[in-house]
């Protein structure tokens, strides 16, 4: 491409050869003296490019673990199939992942951890059939860590927020609680009778299903999502433990897929996941709403970056009905230790507009979350109070 034929005239032509040649050797590739300026997707095509390709003279993402889940998840999002196809066995050879998939001795030699099954779940459809179980061991072993570290203070916080959210002051005779009527009416102790009136009867309402509370779980499994999708999967085995508890687990890009059917194993829902593509939040909510028959007994949790690849107003508009609807919602712009997540923080401002609060979660604050969604308490006032950094809900015209 000369410096006189004008960048209008082949804008494509000049971004390819851009590509190409990546940002070390782009000086050549100019137009009038200028050099070639890349769209947000394109950049993002040329730094993913850069990290397999530049990887011996930049370092690139060679062995880290934590980015190598992220890159996976992004060529399948931003190129096609058959050239997906190619950079996959690159990355197999240059990054050193073809070794650790061949041979199960050195996948067990590695420090496992939730990186790692990122890594494992992001790559479960080239693993070679004599890997796969030595992979889903590793898995398996990572999630049971999570689930012991978990799963106590869970079911603790979820089944504590049951029982209070289900407490009445106009209880049956059968349903009253007395040590808590007493206590809430010791202001009417009669010294001269040495009895309590009571004035407020404090109980439980009986419900004729054990089930007092539905929880959706609706997990983009995006690239960039792929932390979140492991510990959601651990949670949904946790929360679907409880009798008391109806869960469902929806993995969504620009497919829907219903898992709920394999909640209670977190490495089969981890092994039925398949990161990144495209996303389709609109799709993901209209069949997780078509999954709510108690509404104001209903927690939808939307764990996503938010970067909507359909229509966004349609999105709002449904995230909107539901909450409508008398169900709780929640944003979880990512569930994971990894820090600030990147995010579209339109949309999150947009939705908390509606009464759809979106923040990102640790692990560890997850389960006092759930609480306070099933007690119905003002969820983004509960993050506030955590220091948890929330978007503020502006009008906002998308």
């Amino acid at each position: 491409m000369t410096e006189e034929e004008p960048i209008a005239a082949a804008p494509e032509r000049l971004t390819r050869w851009r590509l190409i040649l990546g940002a070390g050797e782009a000086d050549g590739v100019t137009s009038g003296g200028a050099s070639i300026p890349l769209g947000d997707d394109d950049a993002v095509r040329d730094r993913v490019l850069g990290d397999l390709y530049d990887a011996d003279r930049s370092g690139g993402i060679g062995r880290g673990r934590p980015q190598v889940s992220r890159w996976l998840g992004d060529i399948r999002t931003y190129f096609p199939s058959s050239v997906v196809q190619v950079m996959q066995g690159d990355a197999m050879e240059r990054l050193g992942l073809r070794q650790m998939l061949l041979e199960p001795e050195m996948m067990r030699a590695v420090q496992p951890d939730v990186n790692l099954v990122s890594t494992l779940i992001g790559l479960s459809g080239v693993i070679p059939a004599h890997s796969r179980e030595t992979a889903r061991a590793v898995v398996r072993h990572v999630t049971s860590q999570l689930e012991e570290r978990l799963a106590a203070r869970t079911i603790q916080a979820v089944t504590g927020a049951i029982n209070r959210a289900s407490r009445t002051n106009r209880p049956k005779f059968r349903d009253v609680d007395w040590n808590r009527t007493i206590a809430a009416n010791l202001k009417n102790y009669l010294p001269e009778h040495r009895t309590v009136v009571p004035e407020r009867l404090v109980g439980n309402t009986r419900r004729r299903s054990q089930v007092q509370q539905t929880i959706i779980l609706c997990i983009d499994q995006s690239g960039s999502m792929a932390e979140s999708v492991v510990y959601s999967a651990v949670f949904g085995a946790v929360l679907a433990s409880l009798r008391t508890v109806k869960t469902h687990l929806v993995v969504f890009d620009t497919d829907i897929v219903d898992l709920t059917d394999e909640i209670d194993d977190p490495v089969d829902v981890l092994f039925g996941v398949q990161l990144g593509g495209g996303t389709d939040i609109n799709g993901a909510l209209a069949y997780c709403q078509g999954l709510i028959t108690q509404p104001t007994d209903t927690v939808v949790v939307l764990i996503s970056d938010l970067y909507e690849g359909a229509i966004a107003e349609e999105m709002l508009r449904r995230a909107d009905s539901i909450v409508g609807s008398g169900a709780t919602m929640v944003a979880l712009l990512a569930l994971s230790d990894s820090g600030r997540p990147s995010f579209d923080e339109k949309h999150a401002n947009a939705l908390s507009a509606i009464g759809v609060p979106a923040f990102a979660c640790t692990p560890d604050l997850f389960p006092e979350l759930m609480a306070a969604a099933i007690q119905r308490e003002d969820v983004g006032a509960w993050a506030a109070a955590n220091d948890i950094v929330t978007t503020h809900g502006e009008p906002d015209a998308t």
